[in-house]
């Protein structure tokens, strides 16, 4: 695994991106932070940068790094959360811009998954994660249901030897400085 998340990272680095495993379904990303890699998911998706995506972090120290406020609400969610949750924060920071919705809103997950936290830690920057499909088809429950067009768009396919085990996207949650709580997906 150690070879793997150094050949991943140097693509990431370098601005490319990766279709890769999460702890939920097949994921495209890149890293963060760089607005011309978050454009090449969008063309590759062919999807509105007005339909933001999510961001996976690996720890609390990395959400609190790009979120200004985190409500305590948020810790609430997670540390009681069994299965993947996403939780929409206000006022993200030091992500690219294209990355933020129109609300000043963005979607981060703190992923349970080993490969996804390693890779993380390694690149210290959260990781976008989209599902791997072109936008409004169906998201692949399965490696072998991504099709032709994402597998070719994307930089590099991260070699894992197993599927991921969840075949659902997360369930988000919308939260609000003022304390609101709104649940988007379950």
């Amino acid at each position: 695994m150690k070879e793997e998340i150094y050949k991943v990272y140097e693509i990431l680095k370098s601005g490319g991106i990766i279709l890769y495993p999460t702890d939920t379904v097949w994921g495209i990303g890149c890293d963060a932070t760089n607005a011309e890699a978050v454009e090449k998911i969008y063309k590759l998706k062919q999807r509105t940068e007005k339909k933001a995506m999510i961001c996976l972090v690996h720890n609390y120290g990395l959400l609190e790094k790009h979120v200004d406020n985190v409500p305590n609400v948020a810790y609430d969610i997670l540390d009681l959360s069994v299965t993947p949750t996403t939780v929409i924060y206000d006022n993200p920071a030091g992500v690219a811009e294209n990355l933020i919705a129109e609300d000043n809103t963005l979607a981060i997950r703190v992923v349970k998954h080993e490969f996804c936290e390693k890779l993380i830690r390694k690149l210290g920057k959260p990781l976008v994660s989209t599902s791997a499909n072109i936008s409004g088809d169906p998201t692949p429950k399965s490696f072998k249901e991504i099709s032709e067009v994402i597998l070719k768009g994307v930089d590099y396919i991260v070699n894992s030897q197993s599927e991921t085990k969840n075949t659902k996207p997360s369930s988000i949650f919308k939260l609000s400085t003022s304390g609101s709580i709104k649940i988007i997906r379950e």
